[in-house]
């Protein structure tokens, strides 16, 4: 019977004490309300006024921003878009500062730290800064535009978005490929589509014993009528070089940008028609062998 009292008088006192204490702490949470709670919830309420307020504001300096820009000679959209980020993104900053000073959180240290901040943080990202770096740099002489078929960084494909860090394309088959800027400012840059026009570069064989006068003929003619095909700069037709098992010929039409593909599939398509239908002979590879007697 003693064990069971001393029981009960420790779990009283225990219940008593976590009592108190609860009492101590609703107390204290009380006495804050009553004390700041009207100016903390005035300061979360301007916190969120001034969120957005200056939501709205940043939405305006970015569509004047891209309004300024856009009246200039050169409408570059890859700059115009990387400028908006960067001003975007520092006014976000500025804004998330503003708020935590309303809020009571003192920022002044913080802004005072960031000096010595960044040059550490700068340091340990260096890689980060040279992405940064190189978007610039490819925001400004813009290489290429949204849409353009490029080949950079080993990679071929129709440009998606250049941000801030990478460049985003989108490959032939479908895949999506997101490159550093500083491996595509870092290297060569192919555009397809700058300049307009493109050469479709093909190479048809013959057989030795045919008139290559007649092939190239024939293959003038047919080229010449495929949809796409320009007139100027004019198609070229003239033998490449001397094979094992044929004479290669080059076929070179000029066609839009646009229309590589679909050029290039009539040609080998249409060429190898004509010249199965004018006799000339298209040989397979081949090799003579000579056995002694």
């Amino acid at each position: 019977m003693t064990n069971e009292v001393e029981v009960a008088e420790k779990v009283t006192g225990a219940f008593g004490a976590q009592l108190n204490e609860g009492r101590e702490v609703a107390s204290q949470v009380m006495t804050w309300v009553t004390e700041k709670g009207l100016d903390f919830a005035v300061n979360l309420l301007a916190a969120a006024l001034i969120l957005v307020v200056g939501w709205l504001v940043i939405k305006l300096i970015d569509a004047l921003v891209r309004k300024a820009l856009m009246r200039g000679k050169a409408k570059q959209t890859l700059f115009i878009n990387f400028a908006c980020s960067v001003v975007t993104k520092v006014c976000w900053a500025v804004l998330l500062i503003m708020i935590a000073g309303r809020l009571g959180v003192n920022v002044a240290p913080l802004i005072a730290g960031l000096g010595a901040t960044g040059f550490i943080i700068g340091f340990a990202c260096q890689e980060s800064l040279g992405n940064l770096a190189s978007g610039m740099m490819i925001a400004i002489n813009e290489p290429f535009k949204v849409g353009d078929v490029v080949d950079a960084a080993g990679h071929t494909g129709c440009i998606l978005e250049v941000n801030m860090m990478a460049t985003v394309m989108k490959t032939a088959d479908g895949k999506r490929i997101v490159i550093p800027n500083k491996s595509v400012w870092g290297g060569p840059i192919v555009n397809y589509n700058t300049l307009g026009l493109r050469r479709v570069d093909l190479q048809v064989g013959i057989d030795y014993g045919e008139d290559v006068t007649k092939a190239i003929d024939v293959i003038r003619e047919t080229v010449s009528r495929i949809p796409g095909v320009l007139s100027e700069p004019a198609l070229g037709v003239a033998v490449a070089s001397l094979n094992d098992s044929a004479v290669q010929i080059n076929v070179r039409p000029w066609v839009k940008s646009a229309d590589y593909w679909p050029v290039a599939s009539a040609t080998l398509t249409e060429v190898k028609e004509a010249l199965f239908s004018a006799g000339v002979k298209i040989p397979f590879p081949q090799i003579e062998v000579h056995t002694a007697r």
